[in-house]
């Protein structure tokens, strides 16, 4: 490719980073500062661009910037080329045998089959030149961010009748949730509960409709025992400060329940199960993708 060809096609890819930068920060100041240029340079290559389409790509004032439709249409193909040419990046340096690039990490908050801290001190060792970004949320919008690749790996926790077919998955764990309730609760001296003893209890967990929250309420349906939840929170420190107050009990997996001589962890027969999945897209997943699955997951293979 000529020189010329080439310095045309860097100075558009250039033109359609600060395009997405405007379009996320919403402010030509915050965008220049997050493209390292001086604001004056960023505006003129907008200015250039929208010259070029023969659009107006964002509606501004002194005070406000907003996308036009125009802008709303062009942005979507920016990011995708953008993506495009970071990968055809990555994908050549993989082929030295260098990993370059980026990978978004989704954890819930209750993850406890992997060290993420220690894995992360693994992966960056082998890989310094991946930008990680880690993620906090729940399984179900993880899901939808790797079916839309906006995500490369995330960690889930479902009930065990969870049906998961939009991505690839691997178990890590299955496990069975305890009773965490207060010192001070009148059942604090029990030695395991059963599903009947904590219909009358105030409970604490996670929004309703939350994979978080499904596992316990599957159960408590199937055994036909009503329960009041009478707190809702996506924190498992909050969660469990609420239980320290005994202002209600919970349910979670005893690997998230601290040491802690204000809280009880009891069994119950007949409670929730949940399993705990690695999840990914297998479609072209890249190499930084393939790099960490290698790393958390040794048996899975690409």
């Amino acid at each position: 490719m000529a020189p010329m060809v080439c310095n045309h096609r860097c100075m558009e890819l250039q033109q359609m980073r600060y395009v997405v930068a405007v379009a996320d920060e919403r402010n030509f100041t915050r965008a220049a500062e997050r493209c390292f240029v001086v604001q004056s340079s960023l505006s003129h290559q907008i200015k250039a661009l929208e010259h070029e389409l023969g659009v107006t790509l964002f509606a501004r004032t002194s005070r406000r910037v907003e996308l036009t439709a125009a802008g709303e249409a062009f942005l979507a193909s920016a990011r995708a080329s953008l993506e495009a040419a970071e990968r055809a990046v990555t994908d050549a340096a993989a082929a030295t045998g260098q990993i370059k690039g980026s990978l978004t990490i989704g954890v819930i908050p209750t993850v406890t089959a992997i060290d993420i801290p220690a894995a992360l001190r693994q992966f960056r060792q082998a890989h310094p030149a991946v930008r990680v970004r880690l993620r906090g949320g729940g399984s179900d919008e993880f899901i939808t961010a790797i079916t839309e690749g906006v995500m490369d790996v995330a960690v889930l926790g479902l009930p065990d009748t969870a049906d998961v077919n939009d991505v690839t998955t691997q178990v890590l764990a299955k496990e069975r949730l305890v009773a965490v309730i207060s010192t001070e609760h009148r059942l604090a001296g029990r030695r395991r509960l059963r599903l009947t003893d904590l219909a009358d209890e105030t409970f604490v967990d996670f929004p309703e409709g939350t994979p978080g929250r499904a596992p316990s309420d599957l159960a408590f349906e199937a055994a036909g025992v009503h329960r009041d939840v009478m707190f809702e929170a996506m924190s498992t420190d909050l969660i469990l400060d609420l239980v320290r107050q005994n202002l209600a009990v919970t349910l979670l997996s005893p690997a998230v329940v601290p040491d802690d001589t204000s809280l009880v962890a009891i069994p119950v027969s007949g409670g929730p199960t949940r399993t705990e999945y690695l999840a990914w897209s297998n479609f072209n997943p890249s190499p930084a993708t393939r790099a960490f699955l290698q790393l958390a997951t040794p048996q899975v293979t690409n």
